[in-house]
């Protein structure tokens, strides 16, 4: 019986470590969970910082003349290529006149018996063998003639059609041995002066709106005289060399479409801008001493921007931040942070509101590196 009772106490101590050592385990846990795990912290700044609004366009030459013919014939002969650069007055086309020409011989034979016809009365006219009406009738009918000739002549001339304008010939959509007419809904081809190019884009009317009070100038005028050079982005992706410059605006908003017409011009000394290309206008846009924060140092929860702020004792605070704009990786923060708050600058992702975190300060510029090459 007492080695019963013994072997009962020895059980019971044995239970009794273990669970104490249980608790001890549990306690450690709980402080390692409690404890403050390091987090990189930026101070928010303000900065002068420059964005793009951007805006689909389509590019023409400055000089953009339709070529058509004046008289209905077949092709003959195509004298140019397609991207071939011409000057004003070179022949384009060779339409076929043979008909022309012998219309022309017949009209050249009633101008010879016209003028027979007066050279013969005008000596009976001084005789007064027969009146003068006589006489005048036989003028009029030589006149006519002339004119009728003069018509076929030109014609046959038509039948060479030229270029309006120096410049580049565009596509070609009548070879040889197609008939053509002046009333063809489609030109023989399009011969555009590309030393200079169109971009025409449009802007809705709050853009607009902006635009317009942003610019200095007491008139519609005056600010277009002090619009801002543009960029123009190619579909490759690629910057232009050459700024532009916006020249005219509609200000009208166009009731279908809601939008304004601005039209900018660009230099184009190596020809690589021509008609149909298309694009994307880059107006810049300023923003001096701006609250800004690297986008990488946000998150978005149901179409909102969020930041954890970090308040006392270290404790980060998630803020709802409204931004202006985004330019390169930063947002322009127009209300929810203010110069000198601090944010959780990386693994924002990982974090909880009312987490208590180890700050870590860091520098902004580690955090939105392209901030140099935007700011001013």
């Amino acid at each position: 019986m007492r080695k019963l009772l013994v072997n009962i106490s020895l059980l019971a101590g044995v239970l009794l470590l273990v669970s104490c050592g249980n608790e001890d385990k549990n306690s450690q846990q709980q402080a390692q969970a409690q404890q403050a795990k390091p987090f990189p912290v930026i101070t928010v700044p303000t900065e002068t910082v420059t964005g793009y609004n951007s805006y689909p366009t389509s590019i023409e030459g400055v000089v953009n003349s339709q070529v058509r013919a004046k008289v209905q014939g077949y092709i003959q002969e195509v004298l140019v290529d397609e991207g071939e650069k011409v000057k004003k007055g070179q022949a384009l086309f060779k339409l076929e006149t043979q008909s022309l020409n012998q219309d022309a011989a017949a009209a050249k034979a009633n101008v010879n018996a016209a003028q027979v016809e007066v050279d013969k009365l005008k000596p009976l006219v001084e005789k007064e063998i027969i009146s003068n009406v006589q006489l005048e009738t036989a003028k009029a009918k030589l006149q006519q003639a002339k004119s009728s000739y003069q018509s076929i002549a030109a014609n046959i001339d038509y039948g060479t059609v030229k270029s309006p304008v120096d410049g580049f010939v565009g596509s070609i959509n009548y070879r040889q041995g197609s008939l053509i007419s002046p009333t063809d809904a489609t030109p023989l081809t399009t011969v555009s002066d590309i030393q200079k190019v169109y971009a025409f884009f449009s802007m809705n009317e709050s853009d607009y709106i902006d635009f317009i009070q942003n610019t200095e100038g007491k008139t519609l005028q005056d600010k277009v005289n002090n619009f801002p050079p543009v960029l123009l982005q190619l579909a490759n992706g690629e910057t232009y060399a050459e700024k532009g410059k916006i020249q005219t605006v509609t200000g009208q908003i166009n009731q279908n479409t809601g939008t304004v017409s601005f039209r900018a011009v660009f230099e184009n000394p190596n020809q690589l801008l021509t008609n149909g290309n298309s694009g994307v206008i880059k107006i810049p846009q300023t923003y001096e001493n701006a609250v800004v924060i690297p986008q990488n140092s946000t998150f978005e929860q149901q179409g909102n921007i969020i930041a954890y702020k970090v308040g006392e004792e270290n404790k980060v605070t998630s803020t709802k931040v409204v931004t202006k704009a985004a330019v390169g990786n930063l947002y322009v923060v127009e209300s929810g942070l203010k110069k000198g708050d601090k944010i959780v600058a990386k693994g924002v992702s990982k974090l909880r509101p009312n987490t208590k975190i180890e700050p870590q300060e860091v520098a902004f510029d580690s955090v939105a590196k392209p901030v140099k090459q935007l700011f001013q």
